[in-house]
């Protein structure tokens, strides 16, 4: 598991960022806040979660461990893989998202582009 990359940010784009960690570039797969506020030439350090997959190994990086845990927590739930869970945690931050799940809050939860009310059969 890769837990932590930490280096100099080589190149940006809207959802991802490549970290040079001492000449090996990492590509994370980020939010679009975290890909924002990171600067090419600079220093970054991302938390992250591996997905590994039969065909591929997919970095996801954060910018803390509580928006990190919400992306692992949220893919717990039937059908929800690493891209809706990283559309949540674009669209709820941790504090957000909790409380949206303690409430019971569809609403809240139906902003995520990829979410919706699941009609039931009778």
């Amino acid at each position: 598991m890769i837990a932590l990359l930490s280096g100099t940010v080589v190149a940006a784009g809207t959802t991802w960022v490549v970290v040079d960690v001492h000449g090996f570039g990492v590509k994370a797969w980020c939010t679009p806040a975290t890909a924002a506020g990171v600067r090419v030439g600079q220093r970054t350090t991302l938390v992250t979660s591996l997905i590994v997959r039969e065909d591929s190994l997919t970095l996801y990086g954060f910018a803390d461990t509580d928006e990190r845990d919400c992306f692992e927590m949220v893919q717990s739930v039937s059908g929800i893989g690493p891209k809706i869970a990283q559309a949540i945690v674009s669209v709820l931050p941790p504090d957000d998202l909790r409380a949206a799940i303690a409430a019971g809050s569809v609403p809240a939860l139906t902003k995520v582009p990829g979410i919706g009310a699941r009609a039931r059969s009778g």
